[in-house]
């Protein structure tokens, strides 16, 4: 006889800390552990529902008086570029794409580390060091890859140089972009764009319907960029949905925004575990 449960993995919460895109706000994570046999079906299932991965841990935002984050994704199919992505995808045609396996390389942690102290120097990554580089792109329990840019050598210069990552995760409907980083000298590559564009190239070839992009946080100058994608959809209130006009979704507090934990879990869907005999 054939049984089938579901996997029931361990939720928790973590502590408040300030939010890395709201001023003066405080940011609280549901997340569970993503590890075992079942890791891909569950980080496939949970991701559909609006959460993300950070190595081996599942989390989505769980505030107590805040629900301004907002998990998007881009539909492939019916993705159109704007005039100014175009110019991006031309400027951008000479780089060579690489894809590889999750394993950290030294001349990543340089871009990285140049990248960190561009862009982000009091930021919660700005003292990551080499060990700790590695571990993010390696520890991963399921399919992910490495996506590597490089520019043809300038003077001085020899071979390929590197110019953009992106650490990606594969679904069963698409592509997770994790973390990427690039060259900030590149300004006129627009490299953060173009990596998500050719992103929607990957899936297309491929055959998955979605872009996950992460969190896209109104009010947030960091998150702004992912609203200029067409075809772009967030998850609120437990369905995915067309964005439609962006300052449509406020980031207001209010103590009645997010249900008690208890709830949350229960309406989380979890995947079946395979069927087995008696």
């Amino acid at each position: 006889m054939r049984h089938t449960l579901p996997i029931a993995p361990q939720f928790y919460v973590t502590a408040p800390q300030p939010c890395p895109y709201l001023d003066g706000r405080m940011e609280r994570k549901l997340f569970t552990a993503l590890q075992g046999e079942h890791a891909q079906r569950l980080n496939d299932t949970l991701s559909k529902q609006g959460f993300r991965r950070s190595q081996n841990v599942l989390y989505r935002p769980s505030c107590s008086e805040c629900s301004a984050c907002l998990s998007a994704r881009i539909r492939v199919a019916d993705f159109q570029p704007s005039r100014t992505q175009r110019r991006i995808m031309r400027r951008a045609a000479h780089l060579r794409r690489n894809a590889t396996s999750p394993w950290a390389t030294e001349d990543q942690f340089t871009l990285f580390r140049r990248y960190l102290d561009a862009r982000h120097a009091d930021g919660g990554m700005a003292d990551m060091d080499i060990f700790e580089f590695a571990a993010m792109i390696e520890e991963t329990p399921i399919k992910s890859r490495v996506i590597e840019y490089s520019r043809p050598a300038g003077p001085g210069e020899r071979g390929h140089v590197l110019s953009a990552v992106c650490l990606t995760d594969v679904f069963d409907d698409g592509l997770s972009m994790v973390y990427s980083f690039y060259d900030p000298d590149l300004v006129d590559l627009s490299l953060g764009t173009h990596i998500i564009l050719d992103h929607i190239a990957i899936a297309r070839e491929a055959g998955l319907p979605y872009v996950y992009l992460g969190y896209w946080v109104p009010g947030s100058r960091k998150m702004g960029y992912k609203a200029g994608f067409s075809a772009l959809e967030i998850y609120k209130g437990g369905q995915w949905q067309d964005l439609g006009d962006p300052a449509a979704h406020r980031a207001e507090l209010h103590p009645l925004s997010m249900d008690p934990i208890a709830e949350q879990v229960a309406r989380i869907n979890l995947p079946e575990a395979r069927p087995h005999r008696d």
